[in-house]
């Protein structure tokens, strides 16, 4: 079994956009990409300022999965908050 700390070792020998976009359209479904995306985009509009409450109507999704997010962005060593603040 291919261990996590392979796989973001593939990851990060990916850079070129067409090759990483190739890949994770072929290890990963439509929804599991669409899942990842949907992650990102309620991490960064929590990083603007948008509630919880307004993301969760705005998605349709709980508010479980938008408090990680805040918890995450709450986090001193943040690393997806050093990434939104770039």
């Amino acid at each position: 079994m291919v261990s996590r700390d392979e796989l973001i070792k593939i990851f990060t020998e990916i850079s070129d956009f067409k090759e990483m976009k190739a890949f994770i359209e072929e290890i990963l479904t439509p929804k599991e990409i669409e899942d990842f995306a949907l992650r990102w985009k309620l991490l960064q509009e929590l990083h603007e300022g948008s509630t919880q409450r307004s993301i969760a109507s705005k998605y349709g999704i709980s508010l479980c999965k938008i408090t990680r997010g805040s918890k995450i962005l709450k986090k001193d060593n943040s690393i997806t908050k050093k990434i939104l603040d770039r």
